[in-house]
């Protein structure tokens, strides 16, 4: 069945989204016990650590700095994923232009201080840097202990309380066979992973809505084994879909970037989802803003409330056929 209704539940300040078909989406039916927990994950939107990020971290000799006002939120999770939209490579250049990306190596520290668990690298400035540059992050990646998801990769997964998590990621923008995408959706529900996280780095770039073939794709992942699907690179927020109790996240936005020039480019979401038993039982959205061309905050009050109610407006909306 479509699910269609999204509720704005002003609760601690917090954005609940209701399945229609599940209500009990943003309740656990059972209290949480030791040999059946919940486990929190927090999703972000697009984190550039190049261009005006990395020279605001450079200058002020603080790699840790677009993480700030973050951290605390960020770290307070059991798995923490974010999109990282350049690759980090020895002797990165130091500017506020240009469209070919790199970051300082030393954002490893902003990852490591953030508590950041899982990186998707599928997306359309991974290879700014050419291979090298790809494989400089995975290795630095790896030393940290950060898992590396997205094409060419392969599945990767984590244990948490006894829950094997695997992550998947394509850059939608190279055009990768879509039957293969399915096919390795599926394989990774058959390796017994119990809760499938797909990125999908796709859309139109300064749009509020996803368009239709963005959302056939989504409803295919669920279809086909997907738990939770994660977009990004409009760099504008778009709708949250639950399609078959399961969440379809169509862009969060930016989260750490240097796009100053409007407040679209400026605002994003962290959603913060709660699991049990392998179905996601609640979905929180917690808007942010961007100052200083790098360093995201929290909303509070009417412009918090103007965001979600915005967010709930074009949910209500999105077209699904």
């Amino acid at each position: 069945m479509k699910i269609i209704l999204v509720l704005l539940i002003f609760i601690l300040s917090f954005f609940t989204f209701v399945s229609k078909t599940n209500p009990d989406l943003v309740k656990s039916p059972v209290k949480n016990n030791s040999l059946d927990p919940k486990i929190t994950l927090i999703t972000s939107g697009d984190v550039i650590p190049a261009r005006t990020v990395n020279w605001k971290m450079t200058k002020l000799n603080d790699f840790t700095y677009p993480f700030a006002k973050t951290y605390q939120f960020l770290k307070n999770s059991d798995l923490t994923l974010i999109n990282l939209e350049a690759p980090l490579v020895k002797d990165c250049p130091v500017t506020t232009e240009g469209m070919v990306f790199c970051g300082d190596q030393r954002f490893i520290q902003g990852l490591l201080f953030a508590g950041i668990d899982v990186v998707n690298l599928a997306n359309n400035h991974s290879y700014n840097w050419g291979e090298l540059g790809l494989e400089q992050t995975q290795g630095l990646l790896e030393k940290n202990n950060i898992l590396a998801t997205g094409s060419p990769l392969p599945l990767v997964t984590k244990k948490i309380k006894d829950t094997n998590f695997g992550f998947l990621g394509w850059n939608i923008l190279d055009n990768p066979d879509q039957k293969e995408i399915i096919t390795h959706i599926k394989l990774a529900k058959e390796n017994k992973v119990d809760f499938l996280i797909v990125s999908f780095h796709w859309g139109a770039e300064y749009q509020r809505f996803p368009g239709k073939e963005t959302i056939a794709l989504a409803h295919r992942g669920i279809d086909n084994g997907a738990d939770l699907i994660v977009g990004n690179h409009p760099h504008w927020y778009q709708p949250i879909e639950i399609y078959k109790d399961k969440p379809i996240i169509y862009s969060h936005g930016n989260f750490i970037f240097d796009q100053e020039w409007s407040q679209e480019t400026k605002t994003g979401l962290l959603t913060k989802l709660v699991i049990y038993q392998n179905k996601v039982i609640d979905l929180q959205v917690f808007p942010i803003f961007i100052t200083d061309y790098s360093q995201p905050y929290f909303l509070e009050g009417f412009e918090k409330q103007k965001v979600l109610e915005d967010l709930q407006n074009i949910s209500e909306v999105l077209p699904t056929k």
